[in-house]
């Protein structure tokens, strides 16, 4: 006893005009407009800060690439055969292949976040002679820095290192 499921394919919607992200190419077109605006403004106006208007309209024309590339990212369109490893149903010709890849991805990630955990913190003393642990970060008083009991030569020079 067989039953035969007949499955429609997928029909993808179509965006016409700008396509699915109308935010952002609105925003790099608008951004592109005020940037020229300004550039033209700073070259055809006779101002004596005519610099600061070109160099202002090209920052702007450069950050509406942010927006392009957001608009552009956006309207890519992936199979949904390709999108099945991202759900979980991966292929068994990958399987192996894939789990490897995961494994040693995890680990390197994982040696790499575990690098910058700092488990251990050292204990020193401040000035006064309490020790305390040291934290990055914490503010550091005058004395700490500018330690008046140390006498200095003219014969001898003292380096001390700094640290904060």
């Amino acid at each position: 006893m067989s039953t035969s499921v007949q499955v429609e394919p997928s029909v993808e919607r179509r965006y016409g005009g700008v396509g699915r992200c109308k935010c952002s190419f609105w925003f790099a077109v608008a951004h592109d407009v005020l940037g020229v605006f300004i550039m033209m403004v700073g070259v055809f106006g006779g101002l004596v800060i005519h610099d600061l208007f070109i160099y202002a309209g090209a920052i702007i024309i450069f950050l509406s690439l942010i927006w392009w590339v957001f608009w552009y990212s956006g309207n890519i369109d992936v199979p949904p055969e390709e999108l099945e490893d991202d759900v979980g149903l991966i292929k068994l010709k990958n399987r192996r292949l894939s789990q490897v890849v995961r494994r040693v991805s995890d680990r390197f990630s994982s040696r790499i976040r575990n690098s910058f955990r700092k488990d251990d913190r050292s204990i020193r003393e401040d000035p006064t002679g309490n020790s305390r642990p040291s934290n990055p970060g914490t503010g550091v008083s005058p004395s700490a820095i500018y330690d008046s009991s140390i006498a200095c030569s003219s014969k001898e020079l003292v380096r001390e290192t700094l640290s904060i």
